[in-house]
């Protein structure tokens, strides 16, 4: 058990503007934990309810460090873990108890699963009306897709960002992100955060159901509006932009550079930069709507321009001309640059069995702050006896009949907490 036991479920005293704020989280793989864990990282206290034995499917996705899967440290850190068996009465009446004190619940298993373990939301807000519940799937109760196994290469397929993420003549291809799952944990936790505002107001909570695909689907942005616009399906452009030139990836004598001209004035820097400033007056490039009619004939000149120098020139030259650009990182390089280190974007959490790790903080800052430190994430069961005597009051020796019963578990070494004198 790790040294911060909970003293009462909202006492986490981490602090961040959700402090107090308690989440009981259903969730498992991806879309639920990634929105649970930015609750946490801005204060809330998380319970993670895991069953029995394997817990989050994601406990066992390799590689590991020490008994914790990279997968699953990446998305549970500032969370505790209960290890319950739904599926036996007592476990549901443990969950039910925990949600009639909690302020949010969430859960992503499909529609109909927690109704009938008897933890829905009709059940849950009879006991808690001001509960907010937020259940996310892959495509709504309503959806004709509703009984289809959803993950977030299906939702990026079915949403149209694979026809799109690709270089004109390529095969489809998934984002490296799994914005499919990602998108909607976002939404969730918009979906939360506006309840949450709405019940200091009326005193009632509310459920919020949110779709992965009608999540990512949503993000689609300007690629909907040129479907809706033209009538055409928006093709792939790889690294450039539908609708404005030049932008993306360009060729230098010993790599790439991005180069992003979403202004005439960055445009009319750009060429200066090249040291090919006629381009600006050229009738075929003067203009946006020129530039893309003419965008073949415009990215040729600038290839065979870029191909004359270094990579490393063309980043100081773009710089010194106010040209947006970018070297392409690989992921090891983009978490080692400068400015992932002054923003304090990675830290070092410790566990006392799986030790140090280097784990990302959220991205938020409040009062120009960084989030609190973390806390690493969870062994399996590792809180289980802090929720059953600190949150539910059960003394040592019915802790102790939960677990040799089979409908809870700790880690192997952990014991009942001894009764106060």
């Amino acid at each position: 058990m790790r040294e911060e036991r909970m003293q009462g479920w909202g006492a986490s005293g981490r602090g961040g503007p959700l402090a107090g704020v308690k989440v009981l989280d259903f969730s498992r793989i991806l879309s639920g934990p990634y929105a649970t864990m930015v609750l946490a990282d801005m204060g809330a206290d998380v319970i993670k309810v895991e069953p029995l034995g394997r817990g989050d499917e994601t406990r066992g996705f390799p590689p590991f460090h020490g008994p914790l899967s990279h997968y699953f440290i990446a998305l549970n850190r500032n969370k505790k873990s209960l290890a319950l068996d739904l599926k036996d009465p007592r476990g549901a009446e443990i969950a039910r108890a925990l949600a009639a004190e909690a302020d949010i619940v969430i859960e992503n298993f499909r529609p109909g699963v927690m109704e009938r373990l008897g933890l829905g939301y009709d059940t849950l807000a009879a006991d808690n009306p001001g509960l907010i519940y937020c259940g996310i799937s892959g495509f709504g109760a309503d959806s004709p897709l509703q009984d289809k196994p959803a993950f977030d290469i299906v939702a990026q397929a079915l949403s149209g960002v694979m026809s799109v993420n690709r270089e004109p003549g390529q095969p489809p291809n998934k984002l490296g992100l799994p914005l499919g799952d990602m998108a909607g944990s976002i939404f969730s936790v918009f979906g939360v955060l506006a309840a949450l505002h709405e019940r200091d107001r009326t005193g009632k909570g509310r459920r919020v159901e949110v779709a992965m695909l009608d999540s990512l689907m949503a993000m689609l942005g300007y690629l909907s509006q040129i479907y809706f616009v033209t009538g055409n399906a928006p093709q792939p452009v790889g690294t450039k932009h539908p609708s404005i030139v030049p932008y993306g990836a360009f060729p230098t004598s010993d790599g790439h550079v991005i180069v992003a001209c979403l202004t005439e004035t960055f445009w009319k820097n750009f060429a200066r930069c090249l040291g090919m400033e006629e381009l600006t007056t050229d009738p075929r490039f003067a203009e946006y709507r020129a530039r893309l009619a003419n965008r073949e004939a415009l990215e040729t000149l600038i290839d065979a321009r870029m191909r004359t120098e270094s990579t490393e020139h063309w980043l100081a030259r773009l710089d010194e001309f106010d040209v947006p650009n970018a070297p392409i990182l690989d992921v090891a390089q983009a978490l080692e640059q400068p400015h992932v280190a002054a923003r304090g974007l990675v830290e070092t959490v410790t566990h006392p069995q799986a030790g140090d790790m280097r784990v990302l903080r959220g991205p938020i800052r409040f009062g120009g702050e960084p989030a609190a430190a973390s806390s690493a994430p969870p062994l399996l069961g590792e809180d289980t006896l802090a929720v059953l005597s600190d949150i539910l009051g059960k003394d040592r020796a019915a802790c102790e009949r939960l677990v040799a019963e089979g409908v809870v578990a700790v880690p192997e070494r952990e014991t009942a907490p001894a009764e106060e004198d």
